[in-house]
């Protein structure tokens, strides 16, 4: 049966040590589907510790866009995480917020279509000020909207706040 969590959450407040502690809960050999784009050399570091950290239950899949390429049917997949997937969209499609969000919607909803337990994570970049920064304004609405379409999906939501997961939804 389908099921999709979504945990999100501010930088540093324990969203993805919730969701891979969720995912071995629920299967003895999780999926690990990271999004991530490596930039340069401090974020390969950071991607290097999170790989680190997962030991050899689980299946590990690097995508930065097309999740729907890989069958995870019958799975508890861990997404980590929407707001890496978001950035290469947003990238890719030169700061286009109304095309990156219908490209992440349409990606989103062809690897959803597959029956598994999803646990998707993400960040709540818009809980601070407005930023000065054109380009990051556009990149803060197009994470929130996409936020707001997968919690509208999704069976459950935690917000992480300071490693303690709240419960907002299911």
């Amino acid at each position: 049966m389908k099921r999709i969590i979504l945990i999100t959450g501010g930088a540093r407040s324990g969203k993805s040590t919730k969701a891979e502690a969720l995912a071995l809960s629920l299967a003895a050999d999780p999926v690990y589907l990271a999004t991530a784009r490596i930039w340069d050399d401090e974020f390969r570091e950071r991607v290097r510790r999170h790989q680190e950290r997962r030991g050899p239950q689980w299946t590990n899949i690097e995508e930065e866009k097309y999740l729907s390429r890989h069958n995870v049917a019958g799975r508890v997949v861990l997404v980590d995480c929407l707001t890496l997937w978001a950035t290469n969209f947003f990238y890719d499609l030169e700061g286009d917020t109304d095309k990156a969000l219908e490209a992440i919607k349409a990606e989103f909803g062809r690897f959803t279509d597959q029956d598994a337990t999803f646990i998707f994570v993400t960040n709540e970049i818009g809980l601070g000020g407005t930023s000065d920064n054109a380009l990051q304004r556009k990149f803060t609405d197009l994470q929130g909207w996409m936020n707001q379409y997968v919690a509208a999906l999704a069976d459950e939501v935690f917000l992480m706040v300071s490693g303690i997961p709240v419960k907002i939804k299911g």
